[in-house]
């Protein structure tokens, strides 16, 4: 075993936030938990400079470490403070086994044992340093990598085919009931706006369910799972980044399979619409998130929410920094409900491609826990390669 210090170092060079792309700009919160990369930034820092990182440098939030969110650079651009650049010190190493040594559950549990702070720990940069790495000639090295970039290659492939699939049903339901282009609209008259046989609606009328979730009571050996904003970061909701506490609720605020979430309070993702995949049983939501189900047609109703996400971002009430999308406006949003038969057939079109989407994130689960368990053993030694 050697030190990390004698494989990799920090990088402190900077980069003038005038010269990033908003896209490729890396903070803490658009790293993804548990070792699932990163996502698009939405807007860049105040401040003139940042850290610069490259092509091949292994990021790492140093906020929190028990998040586990790391990143294998694609490319050059710039992060915050609160993110740790590393890159190897010489060629005698190779970075993509250095970005799995650094994934691994040992590592971030090292990170936590010599962190500052108890709300918010963050890591102590010096002591990092005195990680453990394996001392393998690089061939090994290089095997090592490519057995588990295997396993990410294909996580990678189907978060690209999850993202298609999401994008088909978004079309599908703008081409019906935005463009007004369903089948057989060439034999309706359309009055007013709304098709023959239709009619105008509001949330409240189609949804059985529109409620504020719990204020939990966190313990991580609660019996039952909460999540958060952080969760509905993207359409499908995230379950990695719930928190478990111990609060029992109406079995009412149990989410279930294709309920919409939507982020309720602050500036930053004030209206926000997500949906839920898959069944969680002992899960709940806090009172930062609005829940909206229906008895039939949920895909209808969430693609119908979703598709008015920017109208709600915009009806935040009280101070900026701490506005609230109260439940009434929700209710009131308005959707147009097609007859029974478009409203059947765009359902069954959205739960295949739900099912669809439900299928690849389940493979990913498997593809990840098979990593995550084989990671500590190549990196030990009990598999040999």
């Amino acid at each position: 075993m050697i030190e990390l210090r004698n494989v990799a170092h920090y990088v402190t060079d900077r980069i003038g936030v005038t010269k990033l792309k908003v896209e490729e700009y890396i903070t803490t919160d658009n790293m993804v938990a548990n070792r699932g990369g990163i996502k698009e930034c939405e807007s860049l820092p105040r401040a003139s400079t940042v850290t610069r990182y490259d092509f091949g440098d292994i990021l790492v939030s140093n906020i929190r470490p028990y998040f586990k969110k790391i990143w294998y650079s694609n490319r050059a651009s710039g992060c915050s403070n609160d993110v740790l650049v590393f890159r190897k010190n010489d060629d005698s190493w190779d970075t993509k086994f250095l970005y799995y040594v650094l994934s691994q559950d040992a590592f971030f549990d090292f990170m936590m044992s010599g962190a500052n702070g108890t709300k918010m720990p963050r890591g102590n940069k010096k002591a990092i340093l005195d990680f453990s790495v394996p001392d393998f000639d690089l061939e090994k090295q290089r095997r090592i990598a490519d057995i588990l970039s295997t396993y990410d290659n294909l996580i990678e492939n189907n978060q690209k085919q999850i993202k298609l699939l999401e994008e088909a049903a978004q079309r599908l339901y703008k081409e019906w009931f935005v463009d007004l282009r369903f089948p057989g609209h060439e034999h309706v008259k359309v009055i007013d706006g709304v098709p023959e046989g239709w009619r105008k609606a509001t949330v409240s009328d189609f949804a059985t369910v529109v409620e504020r979730g719990i204020t939990p009571s966190y313990s991580d050996s609660g019996k039952y799972l909460v999540i958060n904003q952080k969760c509905i970061r993207q359409s499908i909701m995230d379950i990695s980044l719930a928190r478990r506490q111990t609060k029992k609720y109406v079995e009412e605020l149990n989410i279930e399979e294709s309920d919409t979430v939507i982020c309720s309070t602050g500036s930053g993702t004030l209206g926000r619409v997500g949906q839920v995949f898959g069944e969680y049983a002992n899960t709940t939501f806090d009172s930062h998130v609005t829940l909206v189900r229906s008895i039939e047609y949920k895909n209808f109703l969430y693609h119908s929410i979703k598709n008015q996400e920017s109208y709600l971002m915009g009806m935040g009430r009280g101070s900026t920094n701490q506005q609230e999308l109260y439940r009434d406006v929700i209710e009131r949003a308005s959707i147009g409900i097609p007859n029974e038969i478009i409203l059947s057939r765009f359902e069954m079109m959205a739960i295949k491609l739900h099912e669809r989407i439900t299928s690849l994130s389940s493979q990913n689960s498997l593809l990840l826990e098979a990593r995550d368990r084989l990671l500590p053993k190549l990196m030990s030694g009990e598999i040999e390669v």
